[in-house]
């Protein structure tokens, strides 16, 4: 396995992980409809932001992307494994490489906005949860969360 930067035509397949990693997680065919554009991965978005992806087998497995908020505080935008994937430490690889890439950097905090049943997953990485986000589905948040880095 390895972890490299994505490219411009990696769009379609990381596109198409987001949206079937996020329908892992029981949303209906309408939800996933009205997420269909925040959930695309357009060649602009690779060409602007941070995009690095998961190879196995020579296929894509996942990805994860972030951009800088601040001159310290870092923005995990995405992190998303195949639902084949999910639960087999893909995305423990992924977090873990994200991390050490930022902590090269004069970062000093990373922020993100959580899927809410992936909050433990980011809560096991020393996260915590500062706020949450109202959706567009009543009764569902999103967690904010936070982890402070080369303090």
């Amino acid at each position: 396995m390895t972890i490299e930067k994505a490219s411009i035509k990696d769009s379609e397949i990381l596109t198409e992980i987001t949206k079937k990693s996020k329908a892992f997680w029981g949303y209906d065919e309408v939800q996933m409809e009205i997420w269909a554009e925040v959930l695309t991965i357009t060649k602009e978005y690779i060409e602007t932001q941070q995009v690095y992806k998961l190879i196995n087998a020579n296929q894509i497995a996942g990805y994860y992307s972030y951009l800088t908020e601040d001159g310290d505080i870092v923005k995990l935008d995405n992190l998303f494994v195949s639902p084949e994937y999910i639960g087999k430490g893909f995305g423990r690889l992924l977090m873990d490489d994200f991390l050490l890439r930022i902590k090269n950097t004069n970062a000093k905090k990373v922020i993100l906005d959580s899927e809410p049943n992936a909050e433990s997953f980011y809560s096991k990485f020393g996260f915590e949860k500062t706020g949450q986000l109202e959706t567009s589905i009543k009764d569902r948040y999103l967690p904010v969360m936070e982890l402070n880095i080369n303090v």
